[in-house]
């Protein structure tokens, strides 16, 4: 999870084939025969908007520039998304959003259709007439993938969004009026607090003619400094606009205006059921660039078919999958998380192939690439990239090269959360290491792997970054000299992992040998008598007083990043069986899980509200402990994972508006969901291997590169039947809790028998457990 705290930090072609346009090669994948019913009827795009999750219900095309959609608040922790199930009024409808995200950026170019009295502001939630805000109820609005509606029975407008990958289009339907309008706000975006406004440092606005509006500006919020902008097309002249600078200026009709706080009212005579719609490019390189986006991308008027576009390009990514499960309910919950993986990173090059770089110079791709952004890394890399890689694998070599790209252009080097041309430097680690690494040890092609290790290479062996010179020379990282230097020390140690797999992977072998020792140095903070990885001093110490619910040993700072001894003590994802050896064996090991799983929920003062999802001390809501549940196979007990796996999905899952534990983080969450639901896990995605768990659905084919088809089916599957007998791979019996993933996408049938008591035989002998890494 991503939250404010973490910002401190800083300081110190409309519709695509199912595998995007990377170059055509053996690893595009071919969807299964349509299925006779759509399956975006499958879709609930609320779920996630509610509780904690930070999903946004707005229209999209799949990993789309634009996320046309309605803004309820944009000032509080649970508005991330600009959008909170509970909210009942809308300020407006921007274009872009963050799915899911710990902290709010983004709602770029507002729009708000009104009629009578011209208000300068949205007014607040807590009373709307004060300003242009509408009420509105969860009856008064529907939503599917690439379309939004919703009433505005206030003043009689309905409103309906859908959007190409680059431009969206509205289609508002007004009553008879002489005083309808629409308000352009450039001020709005997300807010620190109530009451701040969104920083912006420069905005401008042309009007061009009487039916186009272009402009731009740079905002200063989490992507600090990032830049927007746009070109706004009307299908009826307006009869007259006014631009507004400023709260208190007087109403400006001046063509061209530049300054911080632009807003601008543009006005119609409207005829009862005469719809009005209104289409907006956007890029980030220039306004020229969002008209040419929006004259290629979208150069007619019928909103009907864009939306029946927009439909036809989720059909075509959700038919990578097509599932069977023995509650309907699940099937929801199943495609939702499909299309919440979907939706980022998010494209960010415009039609000609231009971007804003990280160094925010324009630069120039080739027009058969894609440049990426919005990479959640701290979170993406455990789940989401590792279901890309088997889900949509023709985007892969673009998702990664996006991020070569950045860490040659950022004086920040290798990409951390990069947004829109910016690094937020959210979170701890340098996590893109990860995703380039499992590129390479899945054979990805079209990918410069020589270019991109001494990026990385300069981060690990070089950089003066968070705390990675006292990593380099004690093996840890002392929690009196750096903050969250636990969690730190361990997430370093497992980019130490992955860069020695690029490293051997470019022929780098002394550099390989030194970060794969260096990659134990998990070691070092762990405590064997308390069986707890644990803060240490500069000194050697531990540091005191320890409690393993605490976030740190003093009111100083945390120790660990968004998590607590419970759950960093199992962070290590890549030498496990290695690990197992610190606790004093296996038995010691599985022991010390069941607690984790067992032990009070019960959390100290000043637990960030990421620690969500509990069972026990594990907290599904939060990444750290996204692969736990699947250490036991490792030990020789994957029936115990079964379990685990199962009642996660059972209990911190629904098909509800708050039916995500946690934020959903760019697809995190609902990716760990649906490679469980699919009976597969990377715990270590760098090691291209995926452990058994516990299937949720009944049937399932996956679309492979080639033609190939992974089939899945869990015979017998059923609420209490959550334990696996046995299991068959290509019509033979196996025997192993774990399967790699050159063999799954060769294509196959793997069939897993079920029951309602464990096996305990099945995956418990040494040669079928998942192997070692190291």
């Amino acid at each position: 999870m991503t939250t404010r705290r973490h910002l401190l930090k800083t300081a110190a072609a409309a519709s695509l084939p199912l595998v995007g346009c990377a170059a055509p090669g053996p690893r595009e994948a071919t969807a299964p025969s349509p299925p006779s019913e759509k399956l975006t009827r499958h879709v609930d795009v609320f779920i996630g908007t509610g509780g904690h999750g930070h999903t946004t219900p707005a229209a999209t095309r799949p990993f789309g520039m634009v996320q046309l959609g309605p803004d309820t608040y944009n000032a509080v922790w649970d508005s991330c998304s600009g959008y909170h199930d509970g909210d009942r009024s809308l300020m407006g409808f921007s274009h872009t959003h963050l799915s899911g995200t710990g902290i709010g950026d983004l709602l770029d170019v507002l729009v708000m259709p009104c009629v009578g009295e011209v208000k300068r502001q949205p007014g607040p939630p807590s009373n709307p007439e004060l300003g242009w805000r509408a009420p509105f109820t969860h009856a008064d609005q529907a939503a599917e993938p690439g379309y939004y509606r919703v009433s505005l029975r206030d003043r009689g407008v309905t409103a309906e969004l859908t959007a190409t990958e680059r431009v969206g289009l509205h289609r508002y339907t007004f009553p008879a009026s002489t005083r309808s309008h629409l308000m352009v706000d450039l001020r709005h975006g997300m807010q620190d607090k109530p009451g701040v406004p969104t920083r912006v440092p420069w905005a401008e606005l042309q009007v061009v003619g009487n039916d186009t509006l272009m402009g731009g500006r740079s905002v200063k919020q989490w992507a600090d400094g990032r830049h927007v902008y746009f070109a706004m097309q009307f299908s009826r002249p307006f009869e007259r606009f006014e631009v507004f600078n400023g709260a208190g200026s007087d109403a400006s009709t001046a063509r061209e205006s530049r300054g911080t706080e632009m807003l601008a009212a543009l006005h119609w005579r409207t005829a009862a059921g005469e719809p009005l719609l209104v289409k907006c490019g956007i890029s980030a390189v220039s306004a020229e660039g969002a008209l040419r986006n929006l004259r290629e991308e979208l150069p007619g008027w019928d909103f009907d078919a864009v939306r029946a576009d927009a439909s036809a390009a989720w059909e075509r990514e959700l038919a990578v999958l097509q599932l069977q499960t023995f509650d309907a309910r699940h099937q929801r919950m199943l495609y939702t998380a499909l299309y919440h993986s979907l939706l980022a990173p998010t494209l960010f090059s415009d039609v000609d192939g231009r971007y804003r770089g990280m160094d925010l110079k324009v630069h120039q791709l080739a027009r058969s690439e894609r440049n990426y952004t919005q990479f959640s890394l701290w979170d993406t890399y455990r789940s989401l990239h590792p279901l890309l890689t088997l889900a949509a694998p023709g985007r892969v070599p673009d998702l990664v090269n996006s991020l070569i790209r950045m860490a040659e252009q950022s004086e920040q080097g290798v990409p951390v959360w990069p947004l829109q041309g910016r690094e937020t430097g959210c979170m701890i680690g340098y996590h893109s290491a990860v995703v380039v690494a499992e590129a390479l040890a899945k054979g990805f092609t079209g990918i410069d792997y020589r270019r991109a290790w001494p990026l990385w290479r300069q981060r690990a062996m070089d950089d003066a970054y968070r705390g990675l010179p006292q990593y380099r020379q004690l093996g840890y990282i002392p929690s009196d000299e750096e903050e969250e230097a636990t969690s730190k020390t361990l997430e370093y140690a497992y980019d130490d992992w992955a860069l020695a797999r690029l490293a051997r992977g470019v022929g780098a072998s002394a550099d390989a040998a030194l970060l794969q020792q260096r990659s134990l140095n998990y070691r070092h903070v762990f405590d064997p008598a308390w069986r707890f990885v644990r803060p240490r001093l500069a000194d050697g110490r531990w540091a005191e007083p320890f409690e393993p619910r605490a976030l740190g040993h003093s009111a100083r700072w945390h120790d660990f990043t968004e998590s607590n001894a419970w759950q960093a003590t199992f962070l290590n994802q890549h030498d496990v069986a290695g690990y197992m050896q610190l606790f004093g064996g296996e038995a010691a090991f599985v022991a010390q899980l069941d607690a984790l799983f067992t032990t009070s929920s019960e959390q100290l003062p000043g637990a960030p509200p990421d620690i969500a999802g509990l069972i026990g001390q594990y907290a599904h809501g939060n990444e750290p402990s996204h692969h736990i549940a699947y250490l036991y196979a490792y030990a020789g007990q994957p029936w115990k994972t079964q379990a685990r796996v199962r009642e996660i999905m059972d209990t911190l899952y629904s098909d509800q508006p708050d039916g995500l534990s946690g934020n959903e983080d760019c697809g995190q969450m609902s990716a760990w969901l649906l490679l469980s639901a699919l009976g597969l896990y990377p715990v270590d995605p760098v090691s291209a291997r995926y452990v058994f768990g516990s299937p949720l659905v009944s049937h399932a084919v996956l679309a492979l590169p080639g033609g190939a088809r992974l089939e899945i089916e869990a015979r017998g599957n059923g609420p209490a039947q959550r334990y696996v007998q046995s299991v068959s791979w290509r019509g033979q019996a196996y025997t192993r809790s774990w399967i790699d993933h050159d063999s799954l996408v060769q294509g196959g049938r793997l069939v897993f028998t079920m029951g309602s008591a464990p096996n305990r035989q099945f995956g418990a002998a040494q040669a079928d457990r998942p192997p070692a890494s190291l």
